[in-house]
């Protein structure tokens, strides 16, 4: 790594992003229900009181996306800040969010469409590295 950069944040693995959700493509509450969109990518988490009192045992990207939250952020923002797949952070953050980890805020419709809003979504998916660690 060259001088003054800064190591990403999470765990960087070469780990496919199925064998993180064990295949699934929905949280736990969501595959019993079967019913509902996917948590939309502007949908703020912040890590709860039990989620933080637990980090340490929680597993590798679970525990990665508790600490990412402890301050309230963005699927995409968390996404981007972790190097991890976006519907691999939703699928977990529901799981999170179901087993009382993470606070899920998912913004009015109205501001889903507020170009600010959208732009600072595209901005931090724009800075997700691809597959071979280079960002856009």
């Amino acid at each position: 790594m060259s001088e003054g950069a800064e190591p990403p944040v999470g765990r960087a693995s070469a780990v496919r992003p199925f064998l993180v959700t064990a295949g699934r493509v929905a949280g736990a509450d969501r595959d019993v229900a079967g019913a509902g969109p996917p948590m939309p990518v502007e949908t703020q988490v912040v890590a709860t009181a039990a989620g933080l009192a637990v980090l340490d045992r929680l597993p590798f990207e679970r525990h990665d996306i508790v600490a990412a939250s402890r301050q309230p952020q963005s699927l995409a923002e968390i996404a981007a800040k972790l190097r991890l797949h976006l519907n691999v952070v939703r699928v977990l953050a529901e799981d999170l969010r179901s087993s009382g980890h993470l606070s899920v805020y998912v913004p009015h419709a109205d501001t889903a469409q507020d170009v600010s809003v959208l732009r600072r979504v595209i901005d931090g998916l724009r800075t997700i590295p691809d597959s071979r660690g280079n960002t856009p």
